[in-house]
């Protein structure tokens, strides 16, 4: 099953996800670490930008990391290879029907991947079942309900919305990270802890004003703009003021919240 990418695989995107994989390393991979010896399937590795973090703290472990798109794994090759990082396999691979044995692996890391899904529940299924018992699987998703600011603009949720819409047309979800416990649960997983990971930025965080608000955030929703225009989801001048009204959060004296969720579930 073909997973629909609602951002695109343009250059443009590629840097974005670079970019936002920079800024938040702290916060979601701070503890995202295995024991040496350790063999971790990374599902929908993308273009590596996750892959890089986990592989760089965690040398003593073995990485398998897949994607459906052969371009992105190309792209995440050469990303490993240029950062002298040699603990990593890539492999063209479907989520949903993987060509590894039951109970392959000592964990299972995904990280923005369900949130673009028809069926996370039959992935988390699929995962399951090449994880050893007694191995643990971890999922990070976002959630743009959690989205607020300051100063507060009603035409800034709209094209917010409009990202949301369109993500929902794909079969995906931009809302799932709140439901990452309920997703565990009903896969069969034990001991699950879901931990909120908020971003809060303010003047006072010049690294997060930009890496956040403007090359993750803001660039993310401002890159939908064609399609919710194509689709009639908003009118152009509205959503361009909402994209001038997020950026306006950047700017001295403006502040942004938004809520990660950080999963992790034992089989």
């Amino acid at each position: 099953m073909k997973m629909s990418y609602v951002h695109g695989y343009s250059e443009k995107e590629n840097q974005r996800l670079q970019d936002q994989a920079s800024t938040l390393t702290e916060l979601l991979h701070a503890d995202s670490l295995f024991p040496p010896g350790s063999r971790v399937l990374e599902a929908g590795c993308g273009v590596g930008s996750q892959t890089l973090t986990l592989s760089g703290q965690n040398p003593a472990a073995s990485f398998t990391s897949v994607d459906i798109s052969e371009l992105s794994l190309e792209q995440a090759r050469r990303r490993l290879q240029a950062a002298g990082l040699n603990n990593v396999e890539f492999q063209q691979a479907d989520i949903y029907r993987l060509p590894f044995a039951a109970a392959s692996f000592d964990h299972v890391f995904l990280c923005f991947v369900l949130e673009h899904l028809r069926d996370p529940l039959a992935a988390i299924i699929s995962l399951e079942k090449v994880l050893k018992p007694g191995g643990s699987i971890t999922v990070i998703e976002g959630d743009h309900g959690s989205a607020y600011f300051y100063p507060d603009s009603e035409e800034a949720h709209q094209a917010i919305q409009c990202q949301i819409k369109l993500q929902a047309a794909l079969g995906g979800n931009a809302l799932i990270g709140r439901e990452l416990y309920p997703l565990l649960r009903k896969s069969g997983f034990a001991g699950i802890r879901v931990s909120p990971r908020m971003v809060y930025v303010d003047a006072g965080k010049p690294e997060l004003v930009d890496g956040f608000i403007r090359k993750t955030f803001t660039a993310m929703i401002e890159g939908v703009r064609e399609q919710a225009i194509k689709e009639n989801l908003i009118d152009p001048t509205i959503f361009d003021q909402g994209i001038r009204d997020l950026y306006r959060t950047a700017d001295l004296g403006g502040t942004f919240c938004y809520t990660f969720f950080k999963a992790i579930g034992v089989k």
